[in-house]
């Protein structure tokens, strides 16, 4: 496919899809005419990629994860060197602290619709 239907598809602005390839996160084939070529695995990567992001994860580490994404139970990882993995458990910890924030704002929405919808009594239309 090309870049407009990946972007549409994804959601994802075609400048953004080519910084992406920039930072070798996705890899971009080329076709005869040299118009880039994004393969239909790459919807998924991409919003994989967004999602990271929007955790807080930065490039250089999801370069890192991103070959666990594929496989996630066939983790093999040599070189991660304790300053990687100091950094991947500090980026855990963020996220589950920014969950716990979703889940309790989540509950007070829905204890805040709750109490309206029970006070909220449909009003009679005047006329006639």
């Amino acid at each position: 496919m090309r870049i407009g239907e990946l972007s549409e598809r994804t959601g994802t602005p075609r400048r953004l899809l080519r910084y992406y390839e920039e930072q070798r996160l996705i890899a971009v084939g080329r076709s005869a005419n040299g118009y880039r070529e994004y393969d239909e695995f790459l919807v998924d990567r991409v919003l994989q990629i967004r999602g990271l992001l929007d955790a807080g994860l930065p490039t250089r580490i999801i370069r890192e994860i991103l070959p666990c994404l594929d496989q996630p139970r066939a983790i093999h990882v040599a070189d991660a060197t304790p300053e990687m993995i100091a950094t991947l458990e500090l980026e855990r910890d963020q996220m589950t602290q920014r969950i716990q924030g979703l889940i309790r704002n989540r509950d007070a929405v829905a204890d805040y619709l709750d109490t309206v919808r029970v006070n909220h009594r449909p009003r009679a239309v005047l006329g006639g």
